[in-house]
């Protein structure tokens, strides 16, 4: 930033000083403010609270501690809100649709109070999938002095002495269809899955994006694993407010902490935890947002030296909480480090460096199993693999965690929507040995890049999970499993050969190889190239007719200012 670092009130001096300004700062009193608060640096907490979804309906109390913690060190705070969209609701009909493009509207919104108010830092308080992305990507923008907060992941549910999830309700929808489970047993898991507030409990976006977050260096440590409604998330968020005045004090900056390496670190975590595929898009437009040059080629060259070594659902055992009991992700990131797979030396919102913060945290608990040793780990190298081929020129993300096969051929069956793939799975189209397609839903042709979390649940309930293969220029819930390739890349509405795939294809998908194509010839695709025809956008106003318009490639991060940036 080219403003002067040294004064504390770096923008809010703007408002806070000059007799011109009396109606600017007359505003400010009407909501608290004195004459001392016109002395300090005017901190904004960002806060996603909502009751719209469990993630979030708690983060009202935990923006008020946030307040309270910047107050007593010397910051004049004030809360203002961001939209939330909760994916779980969404998932499965239309709403899907506004998923994505809420990350844009939380960064946006997130950037527009803090530049309009000449706000001098920020503590952002995040939940739900979008939330923790938007966040940040409107602190790598502003680059102001800066702490994220995790809202924390919910309990797992109780069911017949077993721990179940948000997930096992979308599987107990296909098994209902298999006539596995009655109407009563159906309605037992939709009662119990979700226990109270905080995000969905796997290693799912929100829990992947916070660990993410965490090893970026840009939140308390052990911030991404404390439970939503463990007492000490409300400390965390004082300490959040405390810790941004002395970030303005100390003159320390988001892009000082979110560097190249810092991001390696980041996917190295996610690697190691087997986190959701929705790391890729949102890590690329963190890193846009913050001027740092990342790739997926970068994503695969860290993957090729992690292992994966949390048993964590949805392709293991565990949730979240489980991994909080045994020491956490500061525990994880401290056997990452002693092993040399992270960068010691970045810098941190602690205002030290991340080497120097694990010093301090523990050590993984003897005994347990949800952590495996390096040395036996679920697999050698991270679970998260980019495939390219004649089918996604420019990649395509599979999670091959769970999965025993790496190989897959298979005869295409050809859906332009996610609502024709589900009536197919409904009425028993889908059987052993094909590779389900569904297209058109990418980041401009959904538009939105909806997630498929109903259709693998309802594969995985019906006994298909390894059988099957999915394809998709859309993407994936965290708490997808199954043989399920996404982000396909050119998407179908921007002419990329999934949209000249036809049903009866044969398809080859080889995670060893890490390619995906399908067996037709260049005269036969030239053929079909020359008779394709761009589909009608489904949105012609609003918001989403926007989003289709200015969204970059899933290989992009589907941010919506790529193009404004390479001009």
């Amino acid at each position: 930033m080219e403003e002067n670092k040294k004064d504390l009130r770096i923008r809010s001096k703007v408002i806070s000083e000059g007799a011109n300004r009396a109606p600017n700062r007359a505003m400010l009193r009407a909501v608290g403010f004195t004459d001392e608060d016109f002395k300090k640096p005017q901190i904004g907490v960002a806060s996603t609270w909502s009751e719209v979804t469990p993630c979030n309906v708690h983060i009202d109390q935990l923006a008020r501690e946030a307040k309270n913690g910047a107050s007593e060190n010397g910051g004049a705070p004030l809360i203002f809100n961001t939209i939330t969209v909760s994916d779980g609701i969404a998932m499965g009909h239309e709403g899907m649709s506004f998923s994505l493009p809420s990350r844009e509207v939380i960064a946006d919104s997130i950037e527009t109070v803090t530049g309009a108010e000449r706000m001098d830092g920020v503590v952002a308080i995040g939940g739900c999938d979008k939330t923790t992305p938007g966040c940040m990507m409107a602190i790598g923008r502003l680059n102001l002095p800066s702490v994220f907060i995790y809202g924390g992941t919910i309990a797992p549910g109780k069911l017949n002495g077993e721990d179940i999830d948000i997930v096992s309700a979308f599987e107990a929808v296909g098994k209902h269809q298999q006539n596995e489970i009655n109407d009563e047993e159906l309605h037992k898991v939709e009662c119990h899955a979700c226990p109270g507030a905080g995000a969905c409990g796997g290693m799912y976006t929100a829990n992947t994006m916070a660990a993410a977050v965490e090893a970026l260096g840009m939140s308390i440590p052990g911030s991404s694993s404390t439970p939503a409604v463990n007492d000490y998330k409300e400390k965390e968020c004082k300490q959040a407010g405390e810790m941004v005045v002395e970030l303005l004090r100390n003159d320390i900056y988001p892009r000082d902490i979110m560097t190249k390496k810092a991001f390696e670190n980041a996917i190295t975590v996610v690697m190691a935890l087997g986190g959701s595929t929705n790391a890729f898009l949102h890590l690329l437009a963190i890193a846009h947002s913050a001027d740092v040059d990342l790739s997926y080629d970068d994503f695969e060259r860290i993957r090729q030296n992690v292992p994966h070594i949390a048993d964590l659902k949805p392709s293991g055992k565990y949730v979240m909480q489980d991994l909080y009991e045994i020491g956490g992700v500061p525990a994880v990131m401290k056997l990452l480090l002693e092993e040399g797979l992270l960068n010691g030396d970045c810098l941190t919102v602690t205002g030290k460096t991340l080497a120097e913060n694990l010093v301090e945290a523990p050590s993984l608990k003897e005994g347990q199993d949800i952590i495996k040793p390096l040395s036996d780990p679920i697999k050698p190298n991270g679970p998260l693999v980019v495939l390219r081929g004649n089918l996604a020129p420019d990649g395509a993300v599979a999670k091959m965690s769970g999965q025993k096969i790496s190989h897959f051929e298979g005869t295409a069956k050809v859906y332009d929507s996610e609502a024709e793939a589900t009536k197919a799975i409904t009425n028993n189209e889908i059987v052993e040995g094909d590779v389900l397609v569904i297209r058109n839903v990418g980041p401009k042709g959904g538009p939105g890049m909806p997630e498929m979390l109903s259709v693998t649940a309802m594969i995985v309930g019906r006994g298909l999970g390894g059988k099957v293969a999915l394809i998709t220029d859309g993407r994936f819930s965290g708490g997808s499993h199954g043989f399920v390739i996404g982000h396909v890349a050119p998407e179908a509405a921007a002419g990329g050969p999934i949209g000249l795939l036809q049903t009866g294809d044969k398809v080859t998908i080889d995670s060893d190889t890490q390619e995906i194509n399908f067996d037709a010839s260049e005269e036969e695709l030239d053929q079909r190239a020359r008779q394709w025809t761009a589909p009608e956008p489904r949105y012609k106003t609003g918001a989403l007719a926007k989003y289709a318009k200015l969204v970059s490639s899933s290989a992009k991060g589907a941010v919506t200012d790529y193009e404004l940036t390479k001009e």
